[in-house]
């Protein structure tokens, strides 16, 4: 009896080697061909951004271009000016991730604020590079800043200059009219007042009467921004920029002004904000000035980025 069941299981051996063989080496589809059970070549990888840390923001700026930026009272002593140029860092969980400062002070005509936010952004998707995730961001970032749209007809030029150059021509840094983009203004930090800005809107149709909400940003009204000095895609600064101007109101009369300049340089997107507000309720924000400046400074900050 048991040399019978010996043979009977034998032959049940070979028939289940032969199957798992089989298995190992099987024909492929319907057509016969064999078929490679590895799956394909390795996933492709985007590659990562240009920038893996940040630098300390505080200590970016020059000393004399703050104090052009943030003029004080004449006379004040040498230890409250270093105290105010010294300025604030922002509370951030991860300093390789987002960086910022701000600093503040009065003069006898108005105080003035700057607020720098930089921000490394890293893409989690092996497909997607940093870069492009960077772009995404600095996209919504133009696109909730709602600049006006180019030939809109509402006197709101592309250029990085002061003026209003005819199309087919360059502003005096050498900007184009023609240059449009994608974006989004970003939302890092306060005004000095703390206030929520108003994007001024040249193409009103009503003219407010005056002290009114409202009435600075009608065409021509004081505050509004001059022809050319609208919120406008920017030329020549980062892989992509844009500035934005608005203005807002802090008690019956008052107003300060804003001025952001957002620019992307790889995966690192930078914001610079720059508030005047005038000590004297009549008193109007100079636009013109307040976008050479924050153009200034964006423009240090890139090439320092570069270095």
């Amino acid at each position: 009896m048991q040399r019978n069941a010996r043979k009977a299981y034998v032959p049940g051996l070979v028939a289940l080697l032969v199957a798992v063989a089989a298995g190992c080496t099987g024909a492929g589809g319907g057509d016969g061909s064999p078929t490679d059970p590895k799956p394909g070549g390795p996933t492709p990888v985007a590659s990562p951004g240009k920038y893996r840390t940040l630098r300390e923001p505080c200590g970016s700026v020059p000393l004399a271009t703050l104090q052009e930026l943030l003029p004080t009272t004449p006379g004040l002593a040498e230890e409250q000016q270093e105290k105010i140029y010294r300025g604030t860092a922002a509370v951030t969980y991860d300093t390789d991730r987002r960086v910022g400062c701000s600093w503040k002070a009065d003069s006898p005509d108005a105080s003035h604020q700057l607020v720098i936010d930089v921000e490394r952004v890293v893409s989690y998707d092996p497909a997607v590079s940093d870069d492009d995730r960077a772009q995404e961001v600095y996209a919504r970032k133009e696109s909730a800043a709602e600049l006006p749209a180019p030939g809109s007809g509402d006197g709101a030029g592309n250029g990085d200059g002061a003026g209003s150059p005819s199309p087919g021509t360059s502003s005096t840094d050498g900007t184009s009219p023609d240059d449009t983009s994608t974006a989004s203004t970003a939302s890092t930090a306060s005004t000095a007042s703390g206030t929520t800005p108003q994007t001024v809107s040249p193409s009103a149709t009503t003219s407010p009467s005056p002290g009114s909400p409202g009435a600075s940003d009608a065409p021509g009204a004081p505050g509004a921004p001059v022809e050319g000095l609208q919120p406008r895609v920017l030329d020549g600064l980062g892989d992509a920029a844009f500035l934005d101007d608005a203005v807002a109101r802090s008690g019956s009369a008052a107003q300060n002004r804003t001025v952001s300049v957002v620019f992307r340089t790889s995966n690192v997107i930078v914001t610079v904000q720059y508030t005047e507000q005038p000590a004297h309720p009549t008193d109007v924000p100079d636009s013109a000035q307040l976008q050479e400046r924050a153009r200034g400074l964006a423009r240090k900050l890139a090439d320092e980025m570069n270095e």
